[in-house]
């Protein structure tokens, strides 16, 4: 039987009534649809660096990924971007109950630096086939490591050299594959960004040469603000170990802001992405939206990326338009008007089933 869903309808806010017929948006009138929901219609939210399957000690088990893909799912974020992840997650396709999820396969790092048991750890001379690899066994998506400390240098540090990254760059686009890459500090940036990369996640070392590049070639930016949250105790853990590196990530904690806004004032486009798994939690979406805008993002910008902007970004249906796969979220107020509103879903429409916390 058909569903009825009635209220203002974003991103125009106009009020509608909208129909859930087989999965799908219509908006023909159902005879006999029974009214499921009143309220503001939001577009699938969307969690832009996502790790499902990954926790601190690296792969975790399927029912591990099927509780931490409801948490997203029932938070609002139902389509994930998968930013690395050691687990197979490629059964959550097959499962209409877990968000939609674009998978990047397995992050590419280099040899000893970076998080043991998170990805696939290469030397330069096998980075191109590692990222080819990554490339075909993903959804579009491959996940370099930019920069991370180095113990020789004490500090961060890229990964691999302007050279190698270009060519593995070059490698995925010819797979068809996107790539974006995690990059705290400032050194990676350049060669990234002339290499024709397509997202860069944190970003808290860019310059105002680099999010002009960006701005200019459309490269995307993920800043994870929750995740930069982190640096002062990043800084306070090695500090004795590595003095360097402290002083490094506590002046990019310093000046996030002002990256972030100098990025968004650049015309960069901006997603939201809470970096969950690993050390970050699930279901936090709504927490990372209200971190940009505290940070001086205006909150219709955020909204929108997390939600229909975001959705096009990624290659689906900005939300809810005639024929659209029926994936949406039903709220008491404008989530624009009032952020508090994104933690209290009224129902969260997902291939048109209806879930309700």
């Amino acid at each position: 039987m058909a569903a009825k869903f009635h209220g203002p309808a974003l991103p125009d806010g106009e009020a509608r009534d909208v129909f859930v017929v087989d999965g799908c948006i219509t908006y023909e009138p159902q005879a006999g649809a029974e009214t499921v929901a009143s309220g503001w219609l939001v577009p699938g939210l969307v969690d832009a660096h996502n790790h499902l399957g990954l926790e601190d000690g690296g792969a975790v088990d399927a029912a591990e990924i099927e509780r931490q893909a409801v948490l997203d799912r029932d938070s609002g974020a139902l389509l994930l971007r998968d930013c690395g992840s050691p687990a197979d997650t490629r059964w959550v396709h097959e499962r209409d109950d877990l968000p939609r999820l674009i998978r990047a396969g397995k992050h590419v790092a280099r040899t000893r630096r970076y998080l043991r048991d998170y990805g696939v750890e290469v030397e330069p001379a096998d980075l191109v086939a590692t990222v080819v690899e990554q490339a075909r066994d993903g959804d579009g998506w491959v996940k370099l490591v930019g920069d991370w400390i180095s113990r020789e240098a004490g500090d961060l540090a890229p990964s691999f050299p302007a050279a190698d990254f270009a060519a593995a760059i070059e490698a995925a686009h010819a797979e068809g594959a996107k790539v974006t890459a995690h990059c705290f500090g400032v050194d990676v940036l350049d060669g990234l960004l002339e290499a024709g990369i397509d997202c860069i996640e944190h970003g808290t070392g860019l310059g105002e040469q680099h999010v002009e590049h960006m701005a200019e070639h459309g490269v995307a930016l993920v800043p994870t603000v929750l995740q930069t949250r982190k640096f002062p105790g990043f800084a306070e853990a090695g500090r004795d170990k590595f003095p360097r590196y402290a002083e490094t990530m506590e002046s990019l904690f310093a000046s996030r802001r002002d990256v972030l806004m100098a990025a968004h004032e650049a015309g960069v486009a901006l997603y939201v992405g809470t970096d969950g798994g690993g050390s970050g939690r699930h279901g936090t979406l709504h927490e990372e939206i209200h971190a940009m805008v505290e940070l001086g993002l205006p909150a219709e910008t955020v909204i929108a990326a997390a939600s229909w902007d975001g959705r096009t970004w990624l290659g689906h249906p900005a939300g809810l338009g005639e024929g659209d796969p029926a994936d949406f979220v039903v709220y008491d107020a404008d989530p624009r008007a009032d952020l508090s509103t994104l933690t209290r879903p009224a129902c969260v429409v997902l291939r048109g089933a209806v879930y309700r916390s």
